[in-house]
């Protein structure tokens, strides 16, 4: 049986933040593998990602080729959620991928953010006996979870070029497609 981590998230840009947490994940031995998957339509956010599905999977593959080796090898970027028409449920990508993997054991990470909004998503009572949880502090918000000394990075600030918290690779990829100019 293995550990396996669902991290969701809107990576509208994936960014160094983000990489942290997974580092992290795997240094503390809470999983064994990672599957890192972009949302399709988030409902709890404000607004639309900028970039497009495809787009935002692409950055996150980038990014994913910058960590070590050791970490990389146990890490894919799963598109189940960008490939889905309609809104983004975690239920209904928990069950997917718990079929997916029968003999595992599924831990979904979420970070202090997204666990605030917990009971706001759909079926959450039958998500939680589909996962256990792994809350992620990040700063800026109050402590309910593992402290991995999170870096204050926000994809925000990288869209309205306030900070440059991305890997090259994917600051490459951003220029590349005239992503975020005009926020």
């Amino acid at each position: 049986m293995s550990r396996v981590g669902i991290y969701g998230g809107t990576f509208d840009p994936i960014h160094r933040g983000h990489l942290h947490v997974i580092t992290q994940l795997f240094k503390k031995d809470l999983i064994d593998q990672l599957l890192l998957i972009p949302a399709g339509q988030p409902l709890l956010r404000s607004s639309v990602p900028t970039a497009s599905g495809e787009q935002r999977r692409k950055m996150c593959e980038l990014a994913l080729s910058t960590l070590p080796e050791e970490i990389k090898n146990k890490v894919c970027v799963n598109p189940i959620e960008i490939l889905r028409t309609g809104p983004s449920y975690a239920i209904d990508t928990v069950e997917a991928l718990h079929h997916a993997y029968p003999e595992d054991e599924l831990f979904l990470v979420l970070g202090a953010d997204a666990y605030a909004k917990i009971n706001q998503w759909k079926r959450i009572d039958e998500l939680k006996d589909l996962v256990s949880i792994i809350c992620i502090n990040r700063p800026g918000y109050p402590a309910t979870g593992i402290d991995i000394e999170a870096l204050d990075a926000a994809a925000t600030s990288i869209r309205q070029g306030l900070s440059a918290d991305v890997p090259e690779i994917v600051a490459g990829f951003i220029r590349e497609n005239g992503l975020y100019d005009n926020q």
